[in-house]
């Protein structure tokens, strides 16, 4: 599939090892920058999602989506060390405003996908209050049925310059991740997927509710996050494959 992401921030909290691990199916080693497990709450709009080759669908191809994630690798191979296997993202949750969209990710990607009334508008820099076009507000409330309480609201917007991260920072090893996985009926997956290096900026923000990472039982610490926002990324996603 080919899909573009855009207006997409990045919000990172650090949490204890010993607290994320039972977060973690077994199937899976949780991922650590400096012995800290990282959560992140990523608000975002994607289009162009569709088939490669494939037209857009209007009513399948745009639409807001926000995701709790994490970091994971796959377990190492016996006698092998744990740089041999590669990093990825772990989601917890991720809410469409798209029924279809969310109903074809649960069954073909087999990710944890929930329905949710969504809307993103732009207006003032969450700083200052001052307007600003560039400035986004973001607010989504989870309806899915069977799923627990998830609202987000909250503006957000870069504030500087496009940079490129550099190898063995944080912001690096949080952002510059190339696959995904999941479980299903005790199958490890793995799914690829392809873009440049991400262009991001530094950004601000102005959260004033966020109960993502509840619904996943993991309350955030009482500190600021760490932020980035990127303006835009074109993405390639592979079909799932099973992880001996």
């Amino acid at each position: 599939m080919r899909q573009t992401w855009h207006d997409l921030l990045f919000a990172h909290w650090p949490i204890p090892v010993e607290v994320m691990r039972p977060h973690i199916p077994p199937q899976l080693v949780l991922d650590t920058y400096d012995d800290q497990a990282w959560i992140a709450v990523v608000p975002f709009r994607m289009t162009g999602v569709k088939p490669r080759g494939m037209p857009d669908v209007p009513w399948l191809s745009a639409f807001p989506e926000l995701n709790v994630r994490t970091y994971v690798r796959a377990p190492a191979p016996d006698g092998a060390g744990p740089t041999l296997t590669k990093p990825g993202i772990l989601f917890f949750s991720l809410e469409a405003a798209n029924p279809i969209a969310v109903t074809l990710a649960r069954q073909v990607f087999k990710l944890p996908y929930f329905n949710a009334e969504m809307s993103l508008t732009y207006g003032n820099d969450p700083a200052t209050g001052v307007e600003n076009k560039d400035a986004i507000n973001y607010v989504s409330h989870c309806t899915h049925k069977g799923a627990p309480p998830a609202d987000f609201v909250g503006s957000y917007g870069p504030t500087g310059a496009v940079y490129r991260s550099q190898r063995g920072t944080l912001e690096n090893w949080l952002t510059e991740r190339y696959c995904l996985y999941t479980t299903h009926n005790d199958r490890l997956y793995r799914g690829e997927i392809h873009h440049m290096p991400w262009p991001l900026q530094p950004a601000t923000s102005a959260i004033s509710t966020n109960t993502m990472t509840e619904a996943a039982g993991i309350t955030l610490p009482a500190i600021p996050p760490i932020l980035h926002f990127a303006r835009r990324l074109d993405v390639v996603v592979w079909p799932l494959a099973i992880v001996s």
